[in-house]
């Protein structure tokens, strides 16, 4: 197998260890310290305006040090007027002073609380809604479908399986680039940022209530540890992994994955075919592509088709899954078809078109 060794592999780890966050699906807002930013400048301003217009009109209040105010006594007079400290060292003495105090300080000191308090309240609201979403979202997961690796094909599995009739808010996405996590949460889905080898990590995406894990990382070792680590976790669950090597396969089989798909062999396979048969080829990407032309679907036998042999039935059957076994359309051990038998046929694309997932568990060794 080729795998890096030791080192690399904690290196590895090492690089990926930072703030592991679990990121739920929200509208896109503006940023919170964008926001601060926004209110800061608005209360510097309030508090500029307040200082000119009491240096404006300076002759109409006393300062008790020197009997004078000039425009550095303008601002503290401003600062302690709007922050309702107010030490009573500088004090409005003329009438006109006065009306400006009631008709333009007063509804300045008001603006200038509203602006400096509403942000601390809004930031107080916004954590306390954000951690009661993410305590209801971890009370309510169960039976969940974890996704490790934001890429091309963990995107691509991710439409497959939505396909079939799950909701995004049933997905979690485990990626260690925060852009890859921002752009799950933008589609709907829930996302955890960090290193999906480490339990913690897998344990924020609650991988122990899953009920399949697919596993789409770039490297193959990090297939394999991530393999490890989610079967330790959930013995129950169906794993499903990609490599990019056809030799590593095995090994993640025996790390606890129930299927393995091997990424540059099926391309290569299908790049050979579409060289030997362009018509065959053409038919096996129609295959692939979720939604168009034909699709490969798994479904229960229905009552009528019971007692039949699989070409007898309405739809071109490819294989029977009868147990944990998947015969072919020709094997005689199917004999006829049984109410408990799926059907794994080819049809054509279309709303009624669906796969229906098997929730019974696998074996495990």
């Amino acid at each position: 197998m080729k795998l890096p060794g030791h080192d690399a592999i904690a290196r590895q780890a090492g690089e990926h260890l930072v703030t592991q966050r679990v990121k739920l699906p929200r509208k896109v807002v503006e940023r919170p310290i964008r926001q601060v930013v926004q209110r800061l400048i608005m209360a510097l301003v309030v508090l500029v305006a307040t200082a000119f217009v009491v240096y404006a009109d300076h002759d109409g209040y006393h300062d008790n040090s020197d009997g004078s105010v000039d425009l550095l006594d303008a601002f503290y007079y401003a600062t302690v007027t709007l922050s309702t400290t107010g030490y009573g060292d500088i004090t409005p003495v003329s009438d006109g002073a006065r009306l400006t105090n009631i008709f333009v300080i007063t509804p300045l000191r008001v603006l200038f609380l509203i602006i400096l308090v509403g942000t601390t309240l809004e930031v107080l609201t916004e954590r306390t809604r954000e951690e009661w979403r993410l305590n209801r979202w971890r009370s309510t997961l169960r039976d969940h479908t974890v996704v490790i690796g934001f890429g091309t094909k963990g995107r691509s599995a991710i439409q497959t399986v939505c396909a079939t009739g799950l909701r995004k808010e049933q997905v979690v996405v485990i990626d260690p680039s925060s852009k890859a996590v921002d752009a799950a949460t933008a589609e709907g889905y829930a996302g955890v940022m960090g290193d999906a080898t480490r339990s913690e990590v897998l344990k924020r995406a609650e991988v122990h209530k899953a009920r399949q894990i697919i596993i789409a990382p770039q490297r193959d070792d990090t297939s394999v540890l991530v393999t490890l680590t989610a079967r330790q976790l959930n013995r129950s669950a169906k794993i499903v992994a990609a490599v990019r090597e056809e030799e590593n396969a095995p090994l993640l089989k025996q790390s606890g994955a129930d299927a393995v798909i091997t990424s540059s062999g099926a391309a290569g396979r299908l790049l050979g075919l579409s060289v030997l048969s362009p018509a065959a080829g053409m038919v096996m990407e129609d295959l692939i592509q979720q939604g168009s032309g034909l699709d490969l679907v798994e479904r229960p036998v229905v009552r009528g088709e019971a007692g039949k042999r699989p070409r007898e039935t309405d739809d071109l059957v490819v294989s029977v899954v009868r147990g944990h076994r998947v015969l072919g359309y020709d094997d005689p051990a199917i004999g006829t078809l049984q109410l408990t038998d799926r059907l794994i046929t080819i049809v054509r694309a279309g709303p009624g078109a669906r796969v229906t997932p098997d929730t019974r568990p696998l074996p495990h060794e």
